[in-house]
């Protein structure tokens, strides 16, 4: 087997065969929806890290459990609100006969994740009928090989640390026809930058400029090694940037590789470390961080050495990962108070070049 990855053709999850992305945004609200499509169904795990997490239909995902695979996945703003955006979802693929089906009945598998975006400053004030409903109809209106990153879609209202937080993806193929994707709405209480510096803490992984093309960082941080008080020293700065219970990031990494629920889930565990690559700290109390793993094809499938191949995917999604994680951060733009990475760093991006 040939593992010499390179970014696909669109640098997205829908590098990934069978996988097309909606998404849609309410500009009052200052929140949106995504929905990530699988056009065959597709083979599902799920691994939650983080303290506070939002979800739907995850328990489903066991891979003890009935269900052998999921129609689609929405990841979604607006806290517990946001979950209705997956029952618009659920609603709309029951009608076009798509689902698990039971008799004559079928029963979409929708599973779901939340952020907190409640407290960015939108108008929250939407009365006894929240629009997670029509936003879950709209994105999965408007699936499609190609969608913007940044302040978009899931996305649209997120904050990471400092600075606008957003939607981001990115893909790793191989010469032998293995794909890997990742897809994630970027909201997190830790930083995705290093403190005193322009670099992402992913800066090691960009490929092809996708980040603007990262300074390597110009000195070693400092995090008290004698042991002294936190206030005022760099890792003090990381816990400060943002304010604990109103976070989560939440991401799908894909594969067109034939994976069990069982080897889908470890793929899942392994990719959770692509967090912990692009974002510090991370899994905290205060968040929900969750990443979904999905099986869409056959690739693979004869391959005897299940457990390399399993590695070598879950090695490859924690990276790419850890690169939409910065990628969604670096496409934000600006929105009420929250500044963008690219208006803050920008001069020393550019400078760089």
């Amino acid at each position: 087997m040939k593992y010499n990855f390179r970014p696909g053709p669109r640098n997205l999850i829908t590098d990934v065969d069978n996988i097309r992305v909606g998404q849609s945004e309410n500009h009052e609200v200052w929140s949106g929806t995504s929905v990530v499509l699988f056009d065959s169904g597709a083979v599902a795990a799920v691994d939650v890290r983080g303290g506070g997490p939002g979800t739907r239909d995850t328990d489903a995902l066991n891979p003890s459990c009935l269900v052998d695979k999921i129609d689609a996945i929405v990841l979604s703003g607006g806290s517990v609100f946001g979950l209705g955006a997956s029952s618009a979802v659920t609603d709309v693929l029951a009608s076009r006969g798509i689902g698990f089906p039971i008799g004559p009945a079928r029963a979409p598998i929708v599973p779901s994740a939340v952020l907190f975006d409640l407290l960015n400053g939108g108008n929250k004030n939407w009365g006894d009928k929240s629009p997670y409903w029509d936003l879950g109809r709209a994105a999965l209106d408007n699936v499609s090989l190609d969608f913007k990153l940044g302040t978009a879609g899931a996305g649209y209202g997120a904050k990471a640390g400092p600075v606008k937080g957003g939607l981001g993806s990115a893909s790793s193929i191989s010469g032998d026809g293995l794909q890997i994707g990742a897809f994630v709405a970027v909201n997190c209480v830790g930083s995705p930058i290093m403190p005193g510096q322009s670099s992402f803490w992913a800066w090691p992984f960009e490929q092809n400029n996708e980040m603007g093309g990262q300074p390597i960082p110009q000195a070693a941080i400092d995090f008290d090694s004698a042991g002294e008080a936190w206030t005022g020293s760099p890792l003090d700065s990381l816990l400060a940037t943002n304010q604990a219970g109103k976070n989560t990031t939440i991401g799908i990494v894909a594969t067109n590789a034939r994976l069990t629920k069982s080897e889908a889930q470890r793929v899942a565990i392994m990719a959770q470390d692509g967090y912990a690559r692009s974002i510090r700290p991370v899994h905290t109390p205060f968040d929900g961080d969750t990443v979904f793993a999905v099986s869409t094809g056959a690739w693979g499938q004869d391959i005897e050495a299940r457990a390399d191949l399993v590695n070598r995917i879950g090695l490859v999604a924690a990276d790419c990962l850890a690169r939409a994680v910065a990628r969604g951060v670096y496409e934000a733009t600006a929105l009420g108070a929250l500044p963008a990475y690219r208006d803050v760093h920008g001069a020393k991006l550019r400078a760089k070049k």
